[in-house]
Order: structure tokens, then C-alpha cells, then sequence
């Protein structure tokens, strides 16, 4: 019997965006995990649909840890700009959302310390999403 985390990783590279989106939910709870954290980079930035960057990015900022935004933030800087457009849709979805949300915008000064110089700019952009939100 596979796995939860197995499961949503065989959706991954499915022809079914619906599939994606499901995939990106399910496993964003997973980000801490490496072979999650892949596909998950791969959901955000999915070439083929839009709605899979949106969902997956909304379903990263709603679990709010240090390795979900991580995710947001590295896909941010790889992103052209229409997909950091999808990007920021889903962080703001998250942050507007009736349940309450873990503090984005705290875990962003946190990723401004990473080693990493694209999760730094990529955590720097999506802090500005959140000032935009609570304006």
C-alpha cells in the first residue's frame, strides 16, 4: 500500500492538471522532506498550467514553515513573470483566506539569513507580497 507521500509524488508528472493541484496539496504538508521539496519546486513552477503554481503555491504559504516558504521563495526566483504573478496570487489567496495562516511574512526575515542567494531575493520579494496584503 503506497504511502500518502508516495502517492501524491506518482501525481506529480501527471497529464491531469487536477492531478497536479492535488499533488501540490498534498504534499506541501511534506516540504522538509527532499524528494517532496523537488517535485513541489517543479509544481510551482509547472509550465503547463497555471492553476498548479497558484494551488501549490496557496497550499506552501497555508503550512507557513521555514521549508514551505523556502519552496515559494526558491520557485519565486526561478519564475518569468507571469508565473511569479500565479505565485503571488497563491501566497495572497493564503494570507486572505477565512483560517488563519502562519506569520509569512516572520519566516520571510528568517530566509533573509539563508545561504542560499536566490531564497534570499525570492523570500525578499514574497515579503513585499505580504506588506501589499496587510495594507
Amino acid at each position: 500500500m503506497m504511502s500518502g507521500l508516495e502517492a501524491a509524488l506518482a501525481e506529480v508528472s501527471s497529464p491531469s492538471w487536477a492531478q497536479r493541484v492535488r499533488a501540490g496539496r498534498d504534499l506541501a504538508s511534506f516540504a522538509d522532506v527532499p524528494e517532496a521539496a523537488e517535485a513541489l519546486v517543479g509544481l510551482l513552477l509547472d509550465a503547463e498550467d497555471t492553476a498548479v503554481t497558484r494551488q501549490t503555491a496557496e497550499a506552501l504559504a497555508r503550512v507557513g514553515t521555514v521549508a514551505a516558504v523556502r519552496l515559494i521563495a526558491l520557485a519565486v526566483a526561478e519564475a518569468d513573470d507571469s508565473q511569479a504573478d500565479w505565485l503571488r496570487t497563491g501566497v495572497h489567496d493564503a494570507l486572505v483566506g477565512p483560517e488563519g495562516v502562519p506569520d509569512v511574512a516572520a519566516v520571510c526575515g528568517q530566509l533573509a539569513r539563508d545561504p542560499e542567494e536566490a531564497v534570499r531575493r525570492g523570500a525578499e520579494e514574497i515579503s513585499a507580497w505580504t506588506d501589499d496584503t496587510r495594507r
